[in-house]
């Protein structure tokens, strides 16, 4: 699954193309969370309360990069990361 963040042991992952609705898959230790991309709702699984908080404030930073990453790539198999800091790669 490909990594857009990686952060204080926490992963946060997208596949292009995915089901709707648009969402993002967090891993921290055995917890696996599907996350809402617009809303930033757990919509399965679940998180340490300070692990949701940081990676809810990390969505709010980063919504329109997320949202951005859901359009159309310009060629198939491209993919944007970024760093920590929202830096893109």
């Amino acid at each position: 699954m490909p990594e857009i963040s990686r952060f204080l042991g926490g992963v946060v992952a997208m596949f292009y193309g995915d089901h709707p609705p648009p969402h993002v898959h967090v891993r921290y230790g055995e917890h696996r969370p599907v996350m809402d991309v617009e809303t930033l709702r757990i919509l399965s699984g679940s998180l340490p309360p300070w692990v949701l908080g940081l990676v809810t404030e990390w969505g709010v930073q980063h919504g329109a990069e997320l949202r951005g990453d859901l359009a159309p790539l310009p060629t198939a198999g491209a993919a944007r990361t970024y760093t920590a800091a929202g830096v893109r790669r």
